[in-house]
């Protein structure tokens, strides 16, 4: 959560789930100079899940204004849940039992460092029709990965 703060210029609105140690190290991060709510799914009894290996049926949300004045309309986690599944299916390095799952720290930081920089940098979302990257006005053309490597080099050159 640091580390977020730390990269923001302007205040946020943030959604966590249920987790209590999100309250925290929100907390400890923001204070006060966050729009903070905790959106926390109810799943219903499930007389197979021991057998199952799907979660039981989500049957509804709570939702708990933690911090400042979140707007309801935004309160959400869709959007990271739909992330992390994004990087589990494109990136086998989260998929236990797989040749390339990460054994070290460091390299599994490269590994998402590479794939954030591919995902907004060189690939076309069929939604926005251009890379996210561009749609933010962070560039203006669609990089190729010979550009990627290119920055990797001027770094170690640099170091």
């Amino acid at each position: 959560m640091h580390d977020l703060e730390a990269r923001l210029a302007n205040r946020i609105q943030l959604t966590t789930d249920g987790h209590r140690v999100y309250v925290d190290a929100v907390e400890s991060a923001f204070g006060s100079q966050i729009d903070y709510a905790m959106l926390v799914k109810i799943y219903g009894n499930d007389s197979e899940s021991e057998t199952r290996y799907s979660p039981a049926e989500c049957i509804g949300c709570k939702i708990a204004a933690v911090t400042g004045n979140p707007n309801p309309r935004h309160i959400s986690t869709s959007f990271v849940e739909r992330q992390n599944l994004t990087m589990r299916m494109q990136m086998r390095r989260f998929t236990r039992l797989t040749n390339a799952f990460s054994k070290k720290i460091q390299n599994l930081g490269y590994a998402v460092a590479l794939h954030f920089m591919h995902y907004n940098f060189c690939r076309v979302h069929q939604t926005l029709r251009i890379t996210p990257a561009m749609e933010a006005g962070v560039t203006g053309h669609i990089w190729s990965i010979e550009e990627i490597v290119n920055l990797l080099d001027l770094q170690a050159k640099a170091a």
